[in-house]
């Protein structure tokens, strides 16, 4: 079996629906729009929610709550993870490395080091937030902490994977 003995499954496809073709066709006439009215009428119909003028029930619900739409909302990991990590000596930790390491799921969101745990190894880490204690652990080891920015982040990932594929070719 290859692709050109591929065939549509028969049943699967229908064909439109054949309005207004004669009273016997059972779609004629009126064409299932039924009889006078804004429904029956061409072009853009009636928006949704609309209650043919009544005030539309998410407007007369009563609102509550607050969205605060410049949150930023962070991926988290922890100093214990960089420690459990494959990660050796000296290692430089950015976004790119963490998402390696499956620590990081997303580059659309920026990563803050959080300081639960301990650490022993000497990392120079890349990110975009640290909280104070987790500071404090990575340059007690030895290493250092830098503040980059999510579009740097990005950017040093796509150059990492255009090298790879060039090392792939």
């Amino acid at each position: 079996m290859d692709l050109s003995n591929l065939k549509i499954a028969k049943g699967s496809r229908h064909l439109p629906k054949r309005v207004g073709l004669g009273i016997g066709s059972g779609l004629g006439k009126t064409s299932a729009r039924g009889q006078k009215g804004q429904g029956a009428r061409q072009g853009p119909k009636v928006p949704v929610g609309f209650e043919g003028g009544q005030l539309p029930l998410y407007r007369r619900v009563p609102k509550h709550g607050f969205v605060n739409h410049g949150r930023v909302q962070y991926q988290a990991i922890n100093v214990k993870d960089l420690e459990n990590s494959s990660l050796e000596n000296g290692a430089v930790v950015d976004n790119t490395v963490l998402m390696e390491l499956g620590l990081v799921k997303n580059l659309n969101f920026p990563v803050k080091l959080l300081g639960k745990g301990e650490l022993t190894k000497k990392l120079t880490v890349n990110l975009q937030a640290f909280s104070q204690n987790a500071k404090e652990i990575v340059e007690k080891a030895g290493g250092s902490c830098t503040v980059l920015s999510l579009k740097d982040a990005r950017v040093q990932h796509k150059a990492h994977v255009c090298e790879e594929e060039v090392e792939a070719e």
